[in-house]
C-alpha cells in the first residue's frame, strides 16, 4: 500500500475495505460551509442513540456518539475499522465521510423517558469525538448535554477538542449533582508531532487551556494519555502529567497504542511518510508491549499491554501521577439525582 502526505489529514491512503460487498446507501449532507471541501457529511438514519457494551475493561456500559467517523483524523484511532462496517475504508474515508445523527438529542430524550432506562453513567465519545469540527455548527453534542442536564443523568466526556469549554454552563449544572467528569486527551506536548498525528484536533496548548477553564468553573476534569506510543511519545509522560496537573486536572489514565485490523497498515504507512528513520524502532517497541504483535485483542491486556516494557510505562505513569497528586480525589459519579421531567401539574383551583 502506498500513500502520500495530505495536508490536514492523518491517513495517507484509502485501503480496501475488509467487507467489500458491504455498502452504505444515503444522501450527502449538502452545505456550503463544510469545514473542508473534501469532507462529506452523510445523514445517519439510526433510530436509537444509546449503545451498550459488556467489556470488562472499558469502564462504562452505556455511551452515545452523535457522529460516526471523525474529522480529527488521528492516525492511530482504534475506531477506524468501524467505518468498514458501513462500506467505507478505515483510511481517508474515516476522516472525510462523516455520518451525522441529526436526531440524536430527540432519540436520547425518548430513551431516557422510557421506563426501561436504568439511570447510569453515559459516556460521550466512546468511539469518535463528539466535539470534532462539525459540532461547532451543528451543536448535536450540546443539545444532547441539554437533555442529560434536564434529566440529571451523569456523563463522562472524552475529547481532544477545546470546543468542550463552549458547554461549561451545562457541564456546571451536571457537576452540581455529581453528574459529570470530562477527560481531555493529551497525546503529546509537541505541537508539530500532534499536528501530524491528530491533524484536526486542538493543539496541545489549547487542550491545556481547556483543562484550566473547566477546572476554574468547578467541573471535574482529567486527562488521558491515549495512546502512549512506545518509542515515540512514552518519554513525554512526566511532562504531560506535570502540565495537566498544573492546569487543574485531578485524574489521569493511559492506554498503550493498539493497532487493530486496518489501523496497523495505516500507522505503518504514517511512519514511512512522517518518521521513516524511527519506523522500525517504534514498531518493535509496540510489539514489545503487545506480546510480539502489533495488536492484542484480549480483554484487560488490550488496554494495559503486557511484558517488561508495558510495565515500565505503567510504573512511570503511576509514579508521575503520585508526584503530581492525580487520582487521589477522583470523583465518583452518581445517578442519585436522576429525574424524568413531566408536564407541570395543574392546580385544583
Amino acid at each position: 500500500m502506498s500513500g502520500e502526505k495530505r495536508r490536514g489529514r492523518g491517513a495517507g491512503s484509502n485501503p480496501a475495505n475488509r467487507f467489500e460487498k458491504t455498502s452504505y446507501q444515503t444522501c450527502e449532507w449538502d452545505e456550503p460551509e463544510d469545514p473542508s471541501a473534501r469532507t462529506v457529511f452523510l445523514k445517519d438514519e439510526t433510530r436509537s442513540i444509546i449503545n451498550y457494551n459488556d467489556s470488562p475493561d472499558v469502564g462504562f456500559n452505556a455511551s452515545i456518539n452523535p457522529y460516526r467517523g471523525c474529522e480529527h483524523g488521528c492516525i492511530y484511532c482504534f475506531a477506524r475499522p468501524n467505518h468498514e462496517y458501513l462500506g467505507f475504508s478505515a483510511g481517508l474515508d474515516f476522516e472525510t465521510k462523516i455520518l451525522v445523527k441529526e436526531d440524536a438529542p430527540e432519540l436520547l430524550r425518548r430513551e431516557l423517558l422510557s421506563p426501561r432506562w436504568e439511570p447510569q453513567v453515559i459516556a460521550i465519545s466512546g468511539v469518535t469525538d463528539a466535539y470534532q469540527p462539525i459540532e461547532r455548527r451543528l451543536e448535536l453534542t450540546r443539545r444532547c448535554l441539554e437533555v442529560l442536564a434536564e434529566f440529571r443523568n451523569p456523563a463522562v466526556i472524552i475529547t481532544k477538542n477545546e470546543l468542550v469549554v463552549r458547554d461549561i454552563d451545562l457541564l456546571a449544572e451536571l457537576a452540581r449533582v455529581e453528574g459529570v467528569l470530562v477527560f481531555v486527551s493529551v497525546t503529546s506536548l509537541d505541537s508539530e508531532l500532534a499536528r501530524e498525528l491528530e491533524p484536526r484536533a486542538s493543539q496541545p496548548a489549547r487542550r491545556l487551556a481547556a483543562i484550566e477553564a473547566l477546572a476554574a468553573a468547578g467541573i471535574p476534569v482529567g486527562t488521558l494519555i491515549a495512546p502512549v506510543i512506545p518509542g515515540l511519545t512514552d518519554h513525554e509522560i512526566p511532562s504531560i502529567i506535570s502540565a495537566v496537573a498544573k492546569a487543574g486536572a485531578i485524574a489521569a489514565g493511559h492506554v498503550p497504542l493498539r493497532l487493530p485490523y486496518g489501523v496497523a497498515p495505516l500507522f505503518e504507512e504514517w511512519l514511512t511518510l512522517h518518521r521513516p528513520l524511527q519506523k522500525e524502532k517504534i514498531l518493535n517497541r509496540v510489539r514489545q508491549v503487545r506480546a510480539g504483535r502489533l495488536n492484542d485483542p484480549n480483554f484487560v491486556t488490550r488496554m494495559q499491554g503486557s511484558g517488561a516494557y508495558a510495565e515500565h510505562i505503567s510504573e512511570l505513569f503511576e509514579l508521575c501521577c503520585r508526584k503530581a497528586g492525580l487520582n487521589s480525589k477522583r470523583p465518583n459519579l452518581s445517578a442519585g439525582a436522576f429525574r424524568r421531567p413531566g408536564p407541570a401539574q395543574l392546580g385544583l383551583f
